[in-house]
């Protein structure tokens, strides 16, 4: 059969622009999934999407007018309950077989098949190929449901009576086969072949597009559309580059406003604004939130990275004279400004420390307290983290910083734009004179705040980060606030890696355990549920999801973190080892042996807790494993102390000859009490020096 492509577009009125890239995706996607189950196109057929502020369409290609006829075998009934002790037709096989359109002409034409125990009735038939209307009616329909549209719109169409629902009023419907127009309706329209361009700069209205493949050309030749979000995006960062280069200066990259400045505009064009430098007294995170949340602009960077007073506007036309464009901008922008620096001017009137008590005032949880409250948590968990891992001097430095870190929440900075939490503590803790190390750990002490994101600078902020993020993922988890599925509120598993990622990448010391204690500790008595175990093994779950992201298999991370290990940051380490030992030869024989030694061990309850008495050997296989396990053990053990992993798992690859002839020449359920004993002990041993980096076992396939 032949094929042709296919175009369907909605033309709506102007979509959400922080949802748009999804709704094209969507849009497209789901219409040529619906094309494909219904044979009216392969699922190997190229698929563009196209969005724009005010459009939403899809070209897909190999796109056929009917689909293939297909064979349709249908399952009637038990021939028992079909056909009577002469083989005629049952009253209920006639019945069943004139709801399938047939009558008793059919019969004799029933296929007959096993159908597990018992022999059924089938009837074999042609099932007509779909025609395209019929299929992309359903599709377009099947499509539209799937947007995601968390709240749709509901508009009257053009009788003044009917009312439809969308997340926009639609006012246009393309669909071309090829060049023709496929005959469909949705939302009171019907298809044809006419759309409209940009708002004021389309060269001609309506577009009158001529077939599918020209659709994409038209819409940018005559409608000054670019129609592919794609596209469209690609040639703003095009501009975006090439305007700010000749300066020496760079774009704030930022793909989130990419996307949405892509959503607002249909034929971009990048112009250059500015404003007075006095503003740049104010810090530029501030400036830069302004500029890119209120005003959708690009601030521009010098080469070390400070902000400019120069920054980049997309526009959505292109005058000959762009100056009223432009400084239309520039006068909207200035006022934004002045607030921030207006805030700035009046946060700096009061000392930070001065906020603290207000924080009494601000409700954090109606469980937990309030923002003070939780404050004092932080301090003491901060301090007992800062006393581990740094002595007094530090512990006092986390104090101070934890004391301060909530202070700007209650600033008209930060009240403005919560965003900037932290970044404001920062500067207001230096104006009032206070170290970097305070100062930063004031701002570091959310982060990490996203996957990838930096660690704190300095241990103040470690310990400052570490306690936040304890204190909330123990104090949530104690009044009964854990995730579940999809849904985790209080973001606590961005928490766990948080604290996970500072254990491992700088290398502290800590014990999980015990840090989860200090926390539960910090706790007035009474608050919080029994949920030590939980926070611990919650932890431990993202721990063992973060490994595997790394590359590690599930069978390597099981066999580390089965054995509990207490110092975090020596996981990956372990993993190393444990990776390094199963790529041994010996490997796969010494791991199904542990865990067969694991087994005995577990019935023995208990019997094998005495110590090894050489003299009670009997085979000559039980002698040399002693032997062997007496020579390798303190080796194994040195580089276990010495943390050389790789090194202790080595060696162990020595032990596969003694331990394969032992299991083949000694029986360890003697008879006789003392010799079962003394072999249990033998194992137990063995097991102990096998398993001090990793569960070996969990390797054996």
């Amino acid at each position: 059969m032949t094929t042709q492509n296919l175009l369907v577009e909605l033309f709506v009125e102007e979509l959400p622009p922080k949802a748009l890239k999804k709704l094209g995706e969507t849009f497209a996607a789901a219409l040529a999934e619906s094309l494909v189950a219904q044979g009216l196109t392969e699922a190997k057929a190229a698929v563009v999407d196209f969005a724009s502020p005010r459009r939403l369409g899809v070209h897909i290609e190999g796109v056929l007018q009917r689909a293939a006829d297909k064979p349709v075998s249908t399952k009637l009934m038990p021939v028992a309950v079909g056909l009577d002790a002469d083989g005629k037709a049952t009253p209920a096989l006639l019945k069943r077989l004139a709801a399938l359109g047939a009558d008793a002409s059919a019969v004799s034409r029933l296929r007959r098949a096993a159908d597990g125990k018992n022999e059924a009735l089938f009837h074999d038939s042609i099932a007509s190929g779909m025609t395209l209307a019929e299929g992309l009616q359903h599709a377009l329909e099947a499509a539209m449901a799937k947007l995601p549209i968390p709240k749709v719109m509901q508009y009257q169409l053009a009788d003044g009576w009917s009312s439809v629902h969308f997340v926009r009023p639609v006012h246009g419907l393309l669909a071309l086969h090829g060049a023709d127009i496929v005959p469909l309706s949705v939302l009171g329209l019907t298809a044809g072949r006419d759309t409209q361009g940009h708002r004021f700069e389309a060269r001609v209205s309506p577009v009158v597009i001529r077939s599918a493949d020209s659709y994409a050309s038209q819409m940018k030749d005559d409608g000054a559309v670019i129609a592919s979000f794609a596209e469209r995006r690609a040639e703003i960062v095009r501009q975006l580059q090439a305007v700010a280069a000749p300066s020496g200066l760079t774009p704030v990259e930022d793909d989130a406003l990419l996307d949405e400045v892509t959503a607002l505009v249909e034929r971009p064009n990048v112009l250059v604004g500015t404003f007075e430098e006095a503003f740049l007294e104010v810090p530029q995170e501030c400036l830069i939130l302004t500029m890119k949340a209120n005003q959708k602009y690009f601030p521009l960077l010098d080469a070390q990275g400070k902000l400019t007073n120069r920054f980049l506007i997309v526009s959505n036309i292109s005058p000959a004279d762009a100056s009223a464009v432009i400084q239309g901008n520039e006068r909207v922008v200035r006022p934004r400004l002045a607030d921030a620096k207006f805030f700035y001017d009046q946060d700096r009137k009061k000392a930070l420390d001065s906020r603290v008590l207000g924080l009494a005032r601000v409700v954090y949880h109606n469980k937990l307290g309030t923002q003070g409250e939780r404050v004092t948590r932080v301090q003491a968990i901060a301090r007992a983290i800062g006393e581990q891992i740094g002595g007094e001097a530090l512990a006092l430095k986390a104090d101070q910083a934890a004391l301060l870190a909530k202070a700007d929440l209650l600033t008209d900075m930060v009240g403005e734009f919560p965003e900037l939490q932290g970044i404001m503590g920062r500067y207001y803790a230096q104006h009032d004179g206070l170290a970097d190390d305070i100062a930063f750990a004031i701002e570091d002490h959310y982060k990490p705040r996203f996957a990838g994101d930096e660690l704190p600078r300095s241990d103040v902020g470690v310990c400052v980060a570490l306690a936040d993020k304890l204190e909330t993922l123990v104090g949530l988890f104690g009044i009964g606030e854990k995730p579940s599925g999809d849904r985790d509120p209080f973001a606590l598993r961005r928490h766990a890696l948080g604290v996970i990622r500072m254990l491992i990448e700088k290398r502290l010391p800590l014990s999980l355990d015990d840090l989860v204690t200090i926390a539960f500790a910090a706790f007035p008595q009474g608050l919080l549920g029994q949920a030590h175990t939980d926070v611990y093994m919650f932890v431990f779950e993202r721990l063992s999801g973060a490994m595997r992201e790394q590359g590690y298999s599930a069978n390597e991370v099981d066999a580390v973190l089965s054995l509990n290990p207490t110092q975090i940051h020596l996981v990956p380490k372990q993993l190393e080892a444990v990776r390094a030992f199963a790529a041994l030869p010996e490997a796969p024989t010494l791991a199904a042996a542990n865990k067969r030694v694991g087994n005995i061990l577990k019935k023995a309850e208990g019997e094998a807790g005495g110590g090894v008495n050489a003299a009670l050997f009997v085979e000559t296989a039980e002698t040399a494993l002693f032997a062997a396990l007496s020579g390798i053990a303190p080796r194994a053990d040195a580089a276990f102390a010495a943390g050389d992993y790789t090194a202790s798992l080595q060696v162990l690859a020595a032990l596969k000859a003694p331990v394969d002839a032992f299991f083949d020449q000694v029986m360890v359920n003697a008879d006789d009490p003392a010799l079962k004993a003394n072999r249990l002990a033998l194992l137990n041993q063995l097991h102990q020096t096998m398993n001090r980096v990793a569960d070996l076992s969990r390797l054996a396939a």
